[in-house]
């Protein structure tokens, strides 16, 4: 028989559903010629130091450092029973193989791989890689399964990374706190983290602000602007100097510009977007994406893509048809998707980008909580813009010439709407309407234009400091710099 083992419940009762293993056991299910098991997240992890030697059970700066030359892991106390099943099962002589069925990542890997080791089994094991948990990727994932050492490269990442946060974390924490005599807590991601914040907030508690002026002249429909003049005297000595006098266009150029759509979405693009439009924390929109990847509404949350391969591109146009049928948003919306221009097979590594799954079809969308139905409306409305066409617009940009200064504008006009008007239907939506940057329309005017008697006026206006980080932004600037574990469970 092969013992397949998930992550957790909710993924094993799918796979043993596609497999035909619907006789349930305590701890696992069977059937046919597969038994389906399930682990509750990291079932073992790495032992505590006082596991390596007694005296490190209290906190000396004398123990410092402590690096183990050769590893211990423990079973997690309270999940002990589930790992008795699963390596009951592992010894269970009807199993002649495994299938490492746990989430496709290297965290997923690594949950596998230590339950494989500390029961000591040694029997064979593929690997199951899907991007869906929908019954028909399943069933493509048991087809063409993977040979499990495949993939010993991504454990010893997960490993080597599970090892350094222990010495970070272990050595970090009893180092300052010891020296402190106050538990101050040390880690790999969070302090760096923490200095983030702090270098942040210094900035924001050490700015002052600087006030500066804006000059503007005009006549009728035009407005033009000489910006950040450093002192008021100034600012209204060139007011002055204008008002009531002639001015002309010194310059007019007028350019066609293109907008092309944007990628689909990755884990951190939609947490920012999620938090941009909803205000969900990235944690909250994590959790909602992974309860509908089990629900099998959408693909796996963990990606860093933001592409798919080209074996794709019929399912995602059927998955487009789905979406302008199944969210009442996008009802009645007409499109013709270029899929080409989100395929690339050098952009997908281990997954490919979010995506609504053909399951969306068989939904009643509004029985879903309200949380699940804004995300699914903003996978299904980037999908659409991503596989649109291009938003064009006509810029034209104007300088005014008066009594020496030069004052300048801009303004555009929609040629095409293109993948905006997406968009701007998602945006519609809103309770709290999302604003854009205003289109300035210009009145028609040509280069030597004279304009009489234009007048002129100040405005005041402050530098700003630097912003307190959102919960996405701050998640941006973390991959950015490379702390961030995206794939993490």
């Amino acid at each position: 028989m092969i013992l397949v083992i998930a992550e957790k419940p909710s993924v094993a009762q799918s796979i043993a559903k596609v497999l035909g293993a619907t006789s349930r056991k305590d701890g696992y299910m069977e059937g046919g010629n597969y038994i389906v098991s399930w682990c509750f997240g990291h079932l073992v992890e790495l032992a505590d130091a006082s596991s390596y030697d007694e005296r490190y059970a209290k906190w000396r700066y004398d123990d410092l450092p402590i690096v183990p030359e050769n590893w211990m892991f423990e079973v997690t106390k309270d999940k002990a029973q589930q790992f008795k099943v699963l390596s009951a099962l592992m010894k269970d002589k009807r199993v002649t193989e495994l299938v490492c069925a746990t989430d496709a990542g290297r965290e997923g890997e690594l949950i596998f791989r230590l339950v494989y080791d500390k029961a000591g089994c040694v029997k064979p094991f593929k690997r199951l890689w899907i991007s869906s948990l929908e019954d028909s990727a399943i069933r493509e994932g048991f087809n063409h399964l993977r040979d499990g050492k495949e993939y010993d490269r991504l454990y010893e990442a997960a490993l080597s990374r599970s090892k350094a946060d222990w010495i970070v974390g272990i050595n970090g924490t009893r180092l300052f706190t010891t020296l402190y005599h106050k538990k101050l807590v040390v880690g790999r991601v969070q302090t760096p983290t923490l200095a983030m914040l702090v270098e942040r907030d210094g900035k924001i508690s050490t700015f002052h602000k600087k006030k500066y002026f804006n000059v503007h002249v005009g006549k009728g429909d035009l407005t033009a602007d000489l910006e950040k003049v450093k002192t008021e005297e100034e600012a209204k000595k060139i007011a002055a100097a204008c008002e009531k006098k002639q001015a002309v266009v010194s310059s007019l150029k007028r350019e066609t510009k293109t907008v092309n759509p944007p990628k689909l979405y990755d884990l951190t693009t939609l947490q920012r977007e999620a938090n941009r439009y909803y205000g969900f924390t990235a944690q909250q929109t994590l959790d909602l994406v992974q309860t509908l990847y089990e629900k099998k509404l959408l693909t796996y949350p963990r990606t860093d893509s933001q592409f798919i391969t080209d074996d794709m591109e019929d399912t995602a146009r059927q998955v487009i048809s789905i979406v302008c049928r199944q969210l009442p948003l996008f009802s009645g919306v007409s499109v013709t998707p270029d899929t080409a221009r989100v395929t690339d097979n050098s952009k997908v590594t281990d997954h490919h980008a979010i995506l609504p799954t053909v399951q969306l079809e068989k939904q009643d969308v509004s029985a879903l909580p309200q949380s699940e139905q804004k995300i699914l409306n903003l996978v299904g409305m980037r999908l659409l813009c991503a596989t649109g066409e291009k938003h064009t617009y006509a810029e034209t940009q104007i300088s005014l010439s008066c009594e020496g200064y030069e004052f300048k504008t801009k303004g555009k006009t929609v040629v095409q709407n293109g993948w905006k008007a997406i968009e701007e239907l998602f945006k519609a939506s809103l309770k709290a309407k999302e604003k854009d940057d205003p289109v300035k329309s210009l009145p028609e005017v040509h280069e030597g234009d004279m304009l009489d008697g234009v007048s002129a006026s100040v405005t005041e206006r402050f530098t700003t400091p630097p912003k307190q980080y959102t919960d996405v932004i701050f998640c941006e600037r973390k991959e950015w710099i490379g702390i961030e574990e995206r794939s993490s469970a």
